[in-house]
């Protein structure tokens, strides 16, 4: 099996969670569009069929590499299982 590059791993994570910011602050279609995107791209890349599995496999992956990633936080109150976001 193929393993990504862990630099273009750590950009679409970044990525994510720009938008994921910009997004809480400001709803607008152009940022969901590009959510939606980037998240597909990572599941696509991680081998999985859910962005929260993704982000976690990329951690993984990262972490893995020498890299390191954040802790995981508790759930929020959007439901939201405290991803950490290696960024």
């Amino acid at each position: 099996m193929l393993e990504p590059d862990p630099k273009v791993v750590r950009e679409l994570l970044t990525r994510y969670a720009s938008l994921r910011i910009a997004q809480a602050e400001r709803p607008r279609p152009a940022v969901v569009r590009e959510l939606t995107d980037v998240s597909y791209t990572l599941c696509v890349m991680m081998a999985t069929t859910s962005v929260h599995d993704a982000v976690a496999k990329a951690d993984a992956l990262l972490l893995a590499k020498g890299g390191t990633a954040p802790q995981a936080d508790p759930v929020d109150a959007n439901g939201e299982s405290g991803l950490s976001l290696a960024v």
